[in-house]
């Protein structure tokens, strides 16, 4: 591969940039840089605590590819590149810190304000991140499945649990895997059926697990996911974009549950026309 303007132009300082950047180069990497790829991007989480010899282990390369995958995005070598991750995370407070930041910066009827105004961003943003014929596709899937397993974990479980529910009113066979106990019920998952999977950075990685199982078995999978180098953005995986405005390092649900309402609305009164004729 010949080195390009992007290699030269130095790393990436944002993850903005590195997902903007490795979108870019995706398409003309050969076959091991490729695996790096779909591996860094499957398990971004896990770049800021693994060695360089772990990331390769597991994308199945050797720890030279991965240097190479690095320095074709132009940082200086694995190093480079993991130190933007592990400021990504320290950038990224926890539950504590930040609600200390938003202490004292105004009444609650000031915080409900904020974060309408965060909800009102993220929903006239849908209609830009969402793909008309990605969602009228996802629809087709999903109405035409013998049953529609429905997996979303974490801060992605309360979408799941409304889809399934909304599902189970308009008599659409549905299924919530939970994972609760550890029982992830993946094996219910059969030809013929089809896979709506919800998961944000950091993603789930049961959530990516049962894509995978379900990619192997051939049933179709529709996703609802956030970034452009999200783990399911594949060819073989209909995605739904969708982005939450953040408040005080706080993300609501807001679009992602008006996507959610949509798109279960569409199934339905596909699946009650279907089975009228």
């Amino acid at each position: 591969m010949k080195e390009t303007p992007m290699q030269r132009s130095g790393g990436p300082t944002t993850i903005a940039e590195f997902d903007a950047r490795l979108l870019a180069v995706a398409p003309d990497l050969p076959k091991r840089l490729r695996q790096c790829a779909d591996h860094v991007m499957a398990n971004r989480e896990r770049i800021a605590v693994s060695t360089v010899a772990e990331l390769a282990q597991g994308a199945g390369v050797q720890p030279s590819a991965i240097i190479r995958f690095c320095q074709i995005l132009g940082f200086s070598g694995y190093s480079d590149m993991q130190k933007l991750f592990r400021d990504a995370v320290v950038g990224w407070p926890d539950y504590a810190t930040r609600l200390d930041r938003l202490r004292g910066k105004g009444s609650d009827a000031g915080l409900l304000a904020e974060f309408v105004e965060a909800g009102r961003h993220s929903l006239e943003g849908l209609l830009t991140t969402v793909d008309q014929q990605e969602l009228e596709k996802a629809t087709e899937i999903l109405a035409d499945a013998k049953l529609i397993h429905v997996i979303g974990l974490r801060r992605s479980f309360p979408v799941a649990s409304y889809i399934a529910y909304a599902l189970e009113k308009m008599a659409v066979p549905a299924m919530l895997h939970s994972v609760t106990g550890g029982l992830d019920s993946f094996q219910a998952i059969r030809p013929g059926d089809a896979l709506l999977a919800i998961t944000f950075a950091p993603y789930s990685q049961e959530t990516l697990d049962c894509v995978a199982l379900a990619r192997s078995r051939e049933v179709p999978v529709v996703a609802l996911s956030d970034t452009a180098v999200s783990p399911l953005r594949r060819p073989d995986v209909t995605l739904l974009a969708v982005s939450e405005v953040d408040f005080g390092a706080f993300r609501s649900l807001s679009a992602t549950l008006c996507l959610a309402i949509a798109l279960s609305v569409a199934v339905g009164t596909r699946h009650q026309a279907e089975g009228l004729h």
